[in-house]
C-alpha cells in the first residue's frame, strides 16, 4: 500500500467555526522511502484567519489571493491519495478540515478512499505521559528540524516522513541478507530462500576424554540400576538398522 504523509494549514483550530483549510502538503512513501512524488497546493479560504493563526503560518489573504480553491483542485487531490494509507499527526484535526472541504464541495467522505494513521496516537502509546507533539518527538527522535521556523504543509510533512520512519523503526528494517529477485510478473521484488546461501549446521563431535567420562558414568549406573537406559537405546537401534 502506498503511504502518504499528509499536513494541513488552517486558518484557525475549529472547521465548525467555518476555518477553511489554506495548503496541503503531502509526501509520498514507496516501500517505506520518499519517492519524490509529493502534492503541495495553497488554497485561497474565503474566510478571514483567526488570530494567531496567520502568525502561525506565515500565510496571508494577500498571498493566498491568487490561489485555487478547494474544489478546483480535489479532483487532483483524490487522484494523489485514492487508496493510500494516509499517515497524519493529530489526524483527527486534519481529516475533519478534508471531510468539512469535502463536504462543501459536494464529495462523498474522504475515509472511504484511504485509510488513516495517527502518529500522535502511535507516540502516546510508546511515550505515555511524554509530550508528542512534532517538536518534541524530533527532539526525542534526533529527527533534525531546525529549519522549521513556522507551519508548513509540505515542510512538516517531510518532517512528520522522519519522525514516522523513526517511531516505527525495527521489525520492519530487518533484513536476512537473502538475495532479492524480480517477480515473474515484474511487479516488484520478493524474498527468494535458496538454501544454497545458508551456512552449513556445526557438527558437534565428542572428544576422547568427554566419551571416557560418559562410559564411566553409564557403568555406575549400571552398577546402582542393573542396567543403564542409554543401553536399552543402543539395542534398540541395533534392531532398527
Amino acid at each position: 500500500m502506498r503511504q502518504i504523509v499528509l499536513d494541513t494549514e488552517t486558518t484557525g483550530l475549529e472547521w465548525k467555526k467555518g476555518n477553511r483549510v489554506v495548503e496541503i502538503g503531502c509526501v509520498e512513501l514507496l516501500e517505506r522511502r520518499p519517492s519524490g512524488n509529493n502534492f503541495h497546493r495553497y488554497l485561497k479560504p474565503d474566510c478571514e484567519f483567526e488570530v494567531g493563526a496567520q502568525e502561525v503560518t506565515g500565510l496571508s489573504l494577500e498571498f493566498l489571493a491568487d490561489k485555487p480553491r478547494f474544489e478546483e483542485i480535489v479532483d487532483e487531490f483524490l487522484a494523489y491519495v485514492d487508496g493510500a494509507e494516509l499517515i497524519i499527526h493529530n489526524a483527527a484535526f486534519d481529516m475533519g478540515f478534508l471531510e468539512n472541504e469535502m463536504a462543501l464541495s459536494g464529495r462523498e467522505p474522504l475515509a472511504g478512499r484511504v485509510t488513516v494513521t495517527d502518529t500522535l496516537a502511535m507516540a502516546r502509546e510508546r511515550f505515555p505521559g511524554q509530550r508528542n507533539s512534532l517538536d518534541a518527538l524530533c527532539r526525542r527522535l534526533g529527527v533534525d528540524n531546525s529549519h522549521r521556523h513556522l507551519h508548513g504543509g509540505l515542510l512538516d510533512a517531510q518532517i512528520l516522513a522522519d519522525v514516522y520512519i523513526a517511531l516505527t523503526s525495527g521489525q520492519e528494517e530487518i533484513g536476512f541478507g537473502l538475495p532479492e529477485t524480480e517477480s515473474a510478473g515484474g511487479a516488484g521484488l520478493v524474498q527468494a530462500f535458496d538454501a544454497a546461501v545458508l551456512l552449513p549446521r556445526p557438527r558437534v563431535v565428542a572428544t576422547a576424554s568427554e566419551l571416557q567420562a560418559h562410559e564411566a558414568r553409564l557403568e555406575r549406573l549400571r552398577k546402582k540400576a542393573g542396567h543403564a537406559w542409554w543401553d536399552g537405546e543402543k539395542q534398540e537401534e541395533a534392531v532398527t538398522a
